[in-house]
């Protein structure tokens, strides 16, 4: 299923036909009019492309240097607010972290996510007077349906209660356009009953009014939706002292069932689910938003780009590349395979190849003169290339080989000189300019190189099976039912993809990390989920919903490092742990500890309570 840009486009435009050509009733020319749209199939489905706008994917995941990093909801960099990412910039700490969040005036994501909600109203105030089909009408019934929960979701997500308005109201409707927040559980059971409806009667791929090639949800979609909203509501329940808490857990385990079997399969490669030109051939893949190949031309986003060029400002911490197992599925602290991480070489040997797709593994060429070089040589070290024959084993062209290069044609593309290529190093004069990293682990998870002379870069996952997989395991561990075989239908699935040791859960290794108050299988649940979904920003989330914040009030970390040994000059400004010359990088000041209650939850805009008196704040803001 695919979330094809070129469609919304072409519909759009092809939405002109509708506008009347009598000069003395002219509809709008800027806008689509309901009187001349919602009249068909084809009318329908135009309006409804607006509604795909809630899959940020890959356009809305920019990261704002300093301190308003993380402070927008639902994007990659919302995780700096948690334990695995951290802002490569100065004075970037995160202002959750650093306990300065104060309510806004106004909240772009409040605002934006109730608009969509009207703009669904309108489209099912419009549907039973239409001449659809009874067909026809329960599906683009349940295209609302699925968008109105997906809405409402993440709005509970961020701000527990919140108005729930179900029906079109009008500027003079001030009964209804003035209510107090609608309790969560109500809610939640709205959102819970509009995915079943969807599942019910949302057309299928196989179904002849289906609209190939495109961006339309299916059963399919509503289904991995409830399996993330059920794990995340459940959990939420549970761990925050709330009621009904398996029959969300129930639900997302059974939507994850379903999904699974029909999705047996994960793409060989873990890079192939964010770095692919066209997703719709790659196993375990159910629902994408599509970019680069599938026949568009000028639809790309700037993601890839970032993080190939000087822009992309997110590093993994220490505490992250920690969680990655090595290949014997011990932990790097157990494993006799892991050599240490006193320097770059010997931290990444015998690990998940899931790190590798993600932080790029360490080298050193010589390039070219001038910090702009297209053209390497070797150096005579062989340890600086030792990961140059794992890459090419486990990439592809158009994947992460190294050198990295930025973004560019074949041959006009610049060499990265080493990796990590620290900011305050500034090898080659390249760390100030291009793929820089303070902690030492660079994010480059969604580098590539598709398409990227012409702005294209690669289609991006809204749900797939890796992300359902982890979610059915914990799900089932929460509602007592979690077994050997769970575990083999589940997580030794995507461990075998990061080919590591399966788990066996009658042998855990014994971790000297986890949480007293977390089981041992719990816990390698929890770090499956996190080396599975890194950098997509779900562990904020999760972190919340587990109530874990206080993983994020510990310092965040980079790699060891000593100075005056390998191309770190001994006089550099990078900042080490408690001082003195070698140790752990240590940019971003310590967070403060007890982490609030009332942190646990987002502020109510200003704005908003201000506008209607029935609003209330959320305890302790």
């Amino acid at each position: 299923m695919k979330l094809n840009s070129k469609y919304i486009i072409a519909a759009i435009l092809s939405s002109g036909v509708f506008y009347g050509c009598d000069k003395l009733e002219q509809v709008p020319v800027d806008k689509l009019s309901l009187s001349t749209t919602l009249i068909n199939e084809f009318g329908f489905q135009t309006y409804a492309w607006q509604f795909y706008g809630a899959f940020t994917a890959y356009d809305n995941s920019g990261v704002a240097q300093g301190g308003d990093a993380g402070t927008v909801p639902n994007r990659i960099d919302t995780d700096v607010n948690s334990d695995v990412l951290a802002v490569a910039a100065f004075n970037s700490q995160s202002k959750w972290l650093a306990q300065l969040m104060i309510p806004s005036v106004t909240d772009g994501f409040y605002t934006s996510t109730y608009s969509r909600l009207r703009t669904i109203n309108v489209m099912l105030a419009n549907i039973d007077n239409s001449p659809l089909s009874d067909e026809g009408k329960n599906h683009w019934r349940a295209v609302c349906y699925f968008f109105r929960a997906y809405n409402y979701a993440n709005l509970i997500n961020l701000y527990g209660d919140v108005p729930y308005v179900d029906k079109l109201l009008t500027d003079t409707d001030t009964e209804g356009l003035y209510i107090p927040r609608t309790p969560r559980d109500e809610v939640a059971k709205h959102i819970l009953d509009d995915l079943n409806y969807a599942i019910a009667n949302l057309r299928t791929k196989s179904n002849p009014a289906y609209l190939q090639q495109s961006n339309a949800v299916d059963p399919d979609a509503a289904l991995a939706l409830i399996s993330r909203f059920g794990l995340r509501e459940g959990t939420w329940r549970k761990y925050h002292g709330l009621a009904d808490a398996n029959t969300y857990l129930q639900a997302s385990a059974d939507a994850s069932k379903k999904l699974m079997d029909k999705f047996p399969t994960l793409a060989a490669s873990y890079d192939e689910d964010f770095n692919s030109d066209d997703l719709s051939n790659v196993p375990g893949i159910v629902m994408f938003k599509a970019y680069g190949g599938n026949g568009t031309t000028d639809v790309g986003q700037g993601l890839t780009g970032a993080q190939m060029s000087r822009f992309g400002f997110l590093d993994l911490t220490k505490a992250a590349v920690d969680q990655y197992l090595c290949t014997d599925g011990q932990t790097r602290y157990t494993s006799p395979l892991f050599q240490g991480d006193k320097n770059a070489f010997d931290e990444f040997r015998n690990r998940d190849r899931r790190l590798y797709y993600t932080v790029p593994p360490p080298y050193k060429v010589v390039i070219g003169e001038g910090n702009t070089a297209r053209t390497f040589t070797y150096t005579t070290n062989p340890r600086d290339t030792s990961y140059f024959g794992l890459m090419e084993r486990i990439s592809n062209p158009l994947g992460k080989l190294l050198p990295t290069k930025t973004i560019g044609l074949p041959g006009q593309q610049l060499v990265i000189g080493i990796e990590p290529n620290f900011y305050d190093v500034s090898l080659y004069g390249q760390g100030t300019n291009y793929q820089n990293t303070f902690t030492g682990y660079r994010l480059y998870k969604y580098a590539n190189n598709i398409s990227s002379s012409r702005g294209k870069y690669s289609d991006a996952p809204i749900f797939r099976m890796g992300e359902v997989l982890v979610n059915y395991a914990e799900a089932m561990y929460e509602l007592g039912q979690f077994n050997q075989a769970i575990a083999d239908a589940t997580i030794n699935k995507t461990r075998a993809r990061g080919k590591i040791a399966l788990l066996n859960i009658a042998n855990i290794p014994n971790d000297p990390t986890r949480d007293a108050g977390v089981t041992p299988i719990l816990w390698e649940i929890r770090r499956e989920r996190t080396i599975e979904l890194m950098a997509e920003g779900f562990r904020f989330n999760d972190l919340r919903r587990w109530k874990k914040m206080e993983y994020a009030t510990k310092i965040k970390l980079g790699r060891y490092i000593k100075k005056g040994v390998d191309d770190i000059p001994a006089n550099t400004r990078i900042p080490i742990q408690g001082g003195g010359n070698e140790g752990y990088i240590s940019y971003e000041p310590l967070p403060k500890p007890n982490w609030p209650a009332h942190y646990y939850l987002y502020p109510i805009p200003i704005q908003e309570i201000s506008i209607n008196d029935k609003l209330v704040q959320n305890p302790g803001w």
